[in-house]
């Protein structure tokens, strides 16, 4: 179950940097161009929000079963922090991930009650920017976190 969840919370990082991505290019290109707020972009921040919040509930799963999270091993709270493995992937990985997803779907709940479309693509765009550099800043990039792997 453990490999299965990893696996999918592994491939599914790539939909959702690219449905973000996609966002985010729609929302400012349309915010730029004073462009209408249409059926298709309601679609697309929606997929983006969803999206990333299947990848935040795979990754809640897989925090409770991983052996890279310090709680599940029996570790003291001390050591967790001394060891930068462990470290991330407790606090760093999940507070960082929690805050992208809040940023996603503040953004969406407050591009919804706006009235212009300048405003909701706007709106879209810094929230999900906002989200995207929190989540950028919170992969388990190799080179950032020795030992931490993407598989």
């Amino acid at each position: 179950m453990y490999n299965i969840l990893l696996h999918l919370h592994s491939g599914l990082r790539w939909v959702v940097l690219l449905l973000l991505l996609a966002a985010i290019a729609t929302a400012f290109r349309k915010w730029q161009g004073r462009d209408e707020y249409t059926a298709g972009d309601n679609k697309l921040y929606v997929f983006a929000m969803v999206a990333t919040h299947t990848q935040f509930l795979i990754g809640l799963i897989l925090y409770f079963l991983s052996p890279k999270v310090g709680i599940g091993t029996g570790m003291d709270f001390g050591t967790i922090m001394r060891e930068s493995l462990y470290r991330f992937y407790t606090v760093e990985h999940i507070v960082g991930m929690l805050i992208a997803v809040v940023l996603i779907t503040i953004g969406r709940s407050k591009s919804r009650r706006l009235n212009g479309p300048i405003q909701k693509h706007r709106t879209v765009f810094i929230f999900f920017g906002l989200g995207l550099l929190v989540i950028l800043a919170s992969i388990p990039w190799p080179f950032r976190i020795p030992g931490a792997g993407w598989f």
